[in-house]
């Protein structure tokens, strides 16, 4: 890693800190009609707004909201994911003058309506798969998600994927990503890398991220862990997608001992509830308690 992109070891987005020990909640809002997990609930604007205004009562920090399903589906034009989260985001941005708000995209195009419109944060969840999405992260100074998913197109499904070594492979992609935003001018204080369970992975790899997310934010970097009801978990436990808050938890509660900073999740209050837990286990609460 060159001195120019070290990181901070802050995050900073919209004038907030999260420091090292300091865990913050990303609310998952899906403009979508067809999500894996809540099957088009808030698709519709004032769906969507209800769901947000409950997440930021319900102690969420950023709110990510996404206008194409991760996986296999319906295509999505750009012009159409534009239509289905831009306003959306207006709106917030008005609504919560305070709150952080998190583009969940791939296509600079997206992103830099999405910038305009007040989005902080650009949440790649396809490892830059369009290369001038850093651009506009640099351009509009907001923050960006550099993610690992295995050389994978996006919205495509791995299939016999192999590593010699998951970890290592995810460092070495997510600390490049970052180095490479940084020298296109993207703040180093707005970075945050994401292994991206199951993008690009099996179940195997994906507990093994899990298991060892220690190494990954030794990097520095602030790590944003996406566990939240994912396919790892359901064949980890045998459970559909509407059972596994528990297993969310507990690989939350592992993630965020083993240094995770930013958690995207589906529900607010059992992951706050869940990470104060793990805060205070490891003395860092000592100030509100």
């Amino acid at each position: 890693m060159s001195e120019r992109a070290a990181p901070s070891g802050v995050l900073r987005l919209r004038g907030r800190e999260f420091a090292p020990g300091r865990h913050a909640v990303m609310a998952v809002i899906n403009r979508t009609p067809d999500s894996f997990y809540d099957r088009g609930a808030t698709f519709a604007f004032d769906a969507a707004l209800r769901a947000a205004d409950t997440a930021v009562q319900r102690g969420a920090d950023i709110i990510d909201v996404g206008g194409v399903k991760a996986g296999y589906g319906e295509h999505v034009t750009a012009e159409e994911e534009i239509h289905r989260i831009v306003p959306f985001i207006a709106e917030l941005r008005g609504r919560y003058p305070g709150i952080v708000i998190s583009a969940d995209t791939w296509r600079s195009q997206v992103a830099r309506s999405c910038a305009a419109a007040g989005a902080d944060l650009v949440n790649d969840t396809w490892a830059g798969a369009d290369p001038d999405l850093a651009r506009v992260a640099a351009e509009f100074g907001v923050g960006l998600v550099c993610s690992h998913s295995g050389g994978l197109a996006p919205r495509t499904d791995p299939h016999r994927v192999a590593y010699g070594d998951v970890v290592a492979d995810v460092i070495g992609t997510v600390t490049r990503l970052a180095d490479r935003a940084v020298e296109l001018g993207v703040r180093a204080d707005g970075i945050v890398i994401d292994p991206t369970h199951d993008f690009g992975k099996n179940t195997f790899h994906s507990l093994e991220l899990t298991r060892r997310l220690g190494e990954q934010a030794a990097t520095g970097w602030p790590v944003l862990v996406a566990v939240s009801n994912k396919d790892f978990i359901g064949e980890t436990l045998n459970a559909p997608v509407t059972d596994r808050l528990a297993g969310t938890l507990a690989a939350l509660a592992v993630s965020a001992w083993e240094g995770a900073r930013v958690f995207r999740v589906h529900d607010v209050a059992a992951a706050r509830a869940a990470l104060d837990a793990v805060a205070t286990l490891a003395g860092n609460r000592g100030e509100a308690l």
